[in-house]
């Protein structure tokens, strides 16, 4: 197997430049970057990450914890992160925490025992109902960083990325009132996150500023039957031309409701609903959609971490981004 020495004495560079080259470093040029590069696909190089390893003290590995590998959303930030990582030469290990407070603690404490370098999670559903977050400020007083996204802990000091989701929400209803609806009604499954909260102020901060009238609120618990609590709300409410859903299925069964009561959207109705480009064709019209953009968010949330573990102290200049969401119209709004 050929090492980094063979490489650099064939290249005619020090040993220091090949691995700085294979590394990405700034410090190398591209044409040399380029020239090793070359040089060890040829002869197939492959580095000794356990030397590598002992000899850095990291193994170039990020842990992920995300609360559910079904979720569209979540499943397209796993993508951007680990494409991005793969960038900088790290690899990941992902767990799943089934939304559960435990095997969210016990995927932190797993990974944390020399496994990885730092972690890049998304709050289970149980960790943000209890408030337990003792966890996470454990594992970063072990030396290790964590990047939170989308669901976060507000009072754990660490990086984290976000979208804006108060301020979605409000413009989104805002955009309505604009389409001279007076009926704005909120249905929302996400009622014990942190995410769903936000979406709620902003659509009733919209609501109070623009009529000061009662907000038309839909919370539906995991237990419940969405397609029978959603028609049950439109016969009570039969006065509703607008929605705001919280989540991608609201945002379609809200359509298909209306269609199914014999209403014209958007004629009658506009819908509106955190969603992606796919989830928005399964409704007929295709539903406007307010995008968070995902991929962005992985990538993001992984510089933020692989940038950490370069450059600075665990504890130093925290930073929160915030990603602007997209409102995308589809043919569910006049």
């Amino acid at each position: 197997m050929v090492t980094l020495k063979q490489l650099a004495k064939e290249l005619n560079v020090s040993i220091s430049t090949v691995s700085k080259a294979l590394n990405n470093s700034e410090e190398i040029g591209e044409e040399t970057v380029k020239r090793v590069k070359e040089l060890a696909e040829l002869y197939n190089y492959k580095p000794n990450k356990v030397a590598l390893s002992l000899k850095q003290n990291a193994t170039k590995t990020i842990g992920v914890i995300i609360p559910d590998i079904l979720n569209h959303f979540l499943a397209k930030v796993l993508f951007g992160i680990e494409r991005e990582a793969t960038k900088y030469g790290y690899n990941i290990i992902t767990c799943i925490s089934n939304e559960s407070l435990e095997q969210e603690k016990e995927s932190l404490r797993l990974l944390a025992n020399g496994s990885v370098d730092g972690f890049i999670l998304s709050v289970a559903e149980e960790t943000q109902i209890k408030n337990e977050i003792e966890h996470f400020k454990r594992t970063i007083t072990q030396g290790l960083p964590i990047v939170m996204f989308d669901r976060v802990a507000h009072d754990v000091l660490c990086d984290k990325v976000i979208v804006d989701d108060f301020d979605a929400t409000f413009n989104a209803t805002k955009n309505l009132f604009s389409e001279n609806r007076k009926h704005i009604a909120f249905i929302s499954t996400l009622d014990g996150l942190s995410v769903g909260k936000l979406r709620e102020r902003g659509y009733k901060k919209a609501i109070f500023e623009t009529t000061g009238g009662e907000p038309l609120v839909l919370k539906i618990k995991k237990k419940d039957d969405q397609q029978k609590k959603i028609m049950a709300f439109f016969k009570k409410n039969p006065e509703i031309d607008g929605v705001i859903a919280a989540d991608s299925s609201s945002g379609i069964i809200a359509i298909n409701t209306a269609v199914k009561l014999g209403l014209k959207v958007p004629k009658n109705i506009s819908v509106i609903g955190f969603a992606s480009k796919s989830d928005s064709y399964h409704t007929i019209p295709q539903l406007t959609t307010i995008r968070q953009h995902a991929k962005e968010i992985g990538t993001s949330a992984a510089q933020m971490l692989i940038n950490r573990l370069q450059n600075k102290p665990i504890d130093v200049d925290v930073k929160t981004k915030i990603v602007k969401t997209t409102l995308i119209k589809g043919k569910s709004i006049l």
